[in-house]
């Protein structure tokens, strides 16, 4: 018989309640559901923060955000699970950071907590009452979650500076055209 402890139960509660609003935001940006822009909508959306090209912005933060949050419900594979929906949250916190921190002045608060949150889970671990778990940790093992961090980090930072890159360039071409007048 199993006995699932308090972790067990919070880790659950934390996975689905996380992971289903990563999906759910994710599932905006890939297929327009629940009032969502999808890949077109989304793609503009990304262009205009800089974010290029728009639709390959798109695709990948709704993949990292609907498949991350997807498989952190789950708990299976949740090291990059985790490590995906953070490096998402990642993208977004840089769009919200000008804003300052509270989401009340569309700061950087609630992507930010989405992101952390994820990443705890992923170096955590899903808990007893996971598919991870039922399937001997297959997709969980501790070299991953270093790994499926690391790597996540390396591509989030990667689009955050070539996204504030675009701006800084975008920015000046505005300051020299202000000069020019």
């Amino acid at each position: 018989m199993n006995c699932y402890d308090r972790r067990d139960l919070g880790l659950l509660l934390l996975r689905l309640g996380i992971g289903g609003v990563l999906a759910a935001h994710g599932a905006q940006k890939l297929f327009g559901w629940f009032g969502g822009g999808g890949i077109a909508g989304t793609g503009q959306f990304m262009e205009s923060v800089g974010y290029k090209p728009g639709n390959a912005s798109a695709l990948a933060s709704g993949l990292a955000e609907c498949g991350g949050g997807t498989l952190l419900a789950l708990g299976l594979a949740t090291p990059a699970a985790g490590a995906a929906a953070a490096a998402g949250m990642t993208g977004a916190a840089a769009v919200h950071a000008p804003n300052g921190f509270f989401n009340t002045e569309g700061g950087l608060e609630y992507p930010l907590a989405l992101g952390l949150t994820a990443a705890g889970i992923a170096v955590t671990g899903p808990g007893r009452l996971s598919l991870d778990h039922a399937l001997g940790h297959r997709f969980n093992r501790d070299w991953m979650v270093p790994a499926a961090l690391a790597a996540a980090a390396a591509g989030a930072s990667a689009a955050v500076c070539l996204r504030a890159k675009r701006l800084r360039q975008a920015s000046g071409g505005e300051q020299e055209a202000l000069f020019e007048k």
